[in-house]
């Protein structure tokens, strides 16, 4: 019987195992704070905001909302990003994207001290991740790290395929199964809209991560018998119901499940653990910087 794998349990108990490492942090008298910055009027953005400050407030982390309008000149977020940087309470710093189209989204990226980079896209992170000495794990990648050991599969030599190469989700996953480190060592193939065969290759897969935001793009002839699917796609699409949409994911969740080992659904898949690990990261950003060491799960 397929195994559904609870992204929100697995969320949850992420957040109770933090307890531990911020009840350490306040024996030193330090509480992690986290600072989001929005430049969009997206309802998902802002709906997407509301929801990490939600979980601040449940784990004890404090949360500093800063929204920025949307038309405003680029500068304005940069030197918010500056006085954020220079904040010592401040540990961490997400810009929630996508920003406007007059602001160079990787210009963001760079200009955000890489220590409070709780997101770890700064250049500087990314290097570490490749050469196998993280200092935050991206947040998407780290929580399926987690649901894949929630669901007692072990990667070493297992064959591995991510469908999709953003500098998100794609390709960071790829590098963190390919490591030689617990939750990687595993052989790993790297599928795009490019790729030819992509059924051939995704069958072969003991570990399928579809990440290429295109809907329910993988179905069940697609999958190997026993794999372990996980689910990245948030998808929306017209239906007929009183919302006039439904979320579906890049995999043909019905399909999928009736020969895979164990899946992720859609919602309550990825969605939940991406920002359970903005808090880890937040939690560790603050051991770092002010030098505690702090229990982390």
């Amino acid at each position: 019987m397929t195994e559904i794998i609870d992204g929100d349990a697995v969320a949850q108990s992420v957040r109770d195992d933090l307890a531990t490492a911020i009840d350490q942090l306040a024996d030193a008298g330090v509480q992690p704070s986290l600072a989001t910055v929005l430049m969009s009027d997206d309802p998902a953005s802002e709906t997407y905001v509301s929801m990490k400050q939600d979980d601040c407030a449940e784990v004890g982390i404090e949360a500093l909302d800063i929204d920025i309008d949307p038309d405003a000149d680029a500068s304005e977020l940069y030197d918010t990003i500056a006085d954020l940087n220079a904040d010592d309470g401040v540990n961490g710093i997400l810009v929630q994207m996508p920003v406007p189209d007059h602001v160079s989204d990787r210009e963001v990226l760079r200009a955000i001290d890489p220590v409070k980079d709780v997101d770890g896209f700064h250049p500087e992170n990314v290097g570490r991740l490749v050469a196998g000495d993280a200092r935050y794990k991206p947040c998407t990648p780290h929580g399926i790290q987690k649901l894949i050991e929630s669901a007692g599969v072990d990667t070493e030599g297992k064959d591995a395929v991510v469908v999709g190469r953003s500098d998100i989700v794609g390709k960071p996953m790829a590098n963190l199964l390919v490591q030689k480190a617990p939750g990687g060592n595993a052989t790993t193939t790297v599928c795009h809209s490019r790729t030819q065969n992509l059924a051939e290759k995704t069958r072969n897969a003991d570990i399928l991560v579809a990440a290429a935001g295109v809907p329910e793009m993988i179905d069940g002839d697609m999958v190997g018998e026993g794999a372990t699917v996980v689910d990245v796609g948030i998808n929306r699409v017209e239906a007929d119901n009183d919302k006039g949409y439904e979320l579906v994911g890049d995999v043909d969740y019905e399909s999928a499940k009736e020969v895979a080992g164990a899946i992720t659904p859609v919602p309550g898949g990825v969605g939940p653990m991406t920002r359970a690990m903005l808090l880890y990261n937040t939690v560790k950003a603050a051991g770092l910087q002010h030098d505690v060491d702090v229990d982390l799960p």
